[in-house]
């Protein structure tokens, strides 16, 4: 019976990771069989260097070179923000809170991670967006600075909980050596701790990237949906995911723009699949 029951969990488990893989390479199918035929309207190189998106013209422009500006600016941004509260707040959890105290900061922190995007993108749209409006006295508040606080706080509970993981794995021992050769709590953190915890904080930062970077329903509602190349953060943009959600529900099947928007999706998978691989490498070394 017990054979069976172990043969039975096995072949579950096999037919589940054998779907996963399935419905993996089905979804990077469609979206090349999809985003590829862009290539018989537009070069490659006009494609990604041309700033100009206007899928509506007539002659249409393809370019989606502001559109990854967008994304790249409002993301770096978002982590600006995210990094030192996120790699603070797990430092004070790991090192400095007492136990009462973590216990309480820690799910609070955590807690950001469950709440939808749409309701962050409301509370960017009805708070920050007038706050900005009335300190900056900017003409409006959906801008690439706004996407990018909003971000940045949604940001927080991956890189602090996972930087306080790695944190939390180096050794009492280490610590206790470099408070024997005199160093102070402090000096311990800088030059002890964090060194030791490099690959976990590293990783954690650029998991939290790829979060920002494929965010989309907070950047449609307050990124301010401008398809341009922004001089500063006080103007508006256009992520591609904001492009991708915001357009393909106005498409014709089958058509130059639709195929583009796949076109974009192919760019966005790219850059995330190569975050997560150096994601991977980084925790790789980690465990090495």
């Amino acid at each position: 019976m017990n054979k069976f029951k172990e043969s039975m969990f096995k072949g579950i488990t096999y037919t589940a990771a054998l779907f996963t893989i399935v419905f993996l390479f089905g979804i990077i199918t469609t979206l090349f069989v999809e985003g590829i035929p862009i290539l018989k309207s537009v070069s490659f190189k006009q494609f990604i260097a041309n700033p100009a998106w206007h899928p509506t013209h007539f002659p249409p422009d393809f370019g989606i070179l502001s559109l990854i500006v967008g994304s790249v600016v409002v993301t770096l941004g978002a982590l600006l923000i995210a990094i030192p509260l996120g790699v603070g707040s797990a430092i004070y959890i790991s090192e400095i809170a007492g136990t009462r105290t973590k216990e309480i900061i820690k799910p609070i922190i955590e807690l950001l991670a469950g709440i939808p995007s749409v309701v962050y993108g409301l509370f960017g749209m009805a708070f920050l967006s007038p706050f900005l409006i009335k300190v900056f006295g900017i003409p409006s508040g959906l801008n690439a600075l706004s996407a990018s606080i909003i971000l940045g706080i949604m940001v927080v509970p991956i890189i602090s909980s996972m930087s306080e993981d790695a944190l939390s794995t180096v050794s009492k021992s280490q610590r206790e050596a470099s408070f024997a050769l005199g160093a102070n709590k402090w000096e311990t953190i800088i030059r002890v701790v964090l060194p030791a915890a490099k690959s976990g904080v590293i990783g954690s930062i650029l998991l939290g990237f790829g979060r920002a970077m494929g965010e989309t329903m907070v950047v449609i509602m307050v990124a301010g949906g401008a398809a341009q190349i922004p001089k500063s953060l006080f103007h508006p943009v256009r992520p591609m995911t904001a492009a991708i959600a915001a357009e393909m529900g106005e498409t014709v099947f089958g058509s130059p723009h639709f195929h583009a928007l796949f076109g974009i999706a192919i760019v966005l998978f790219i850059i995330t699949f190569i975050t997560n691989l150096i994601t991977e490498f980084v925790f790789l070394k980690k465990r090495h």
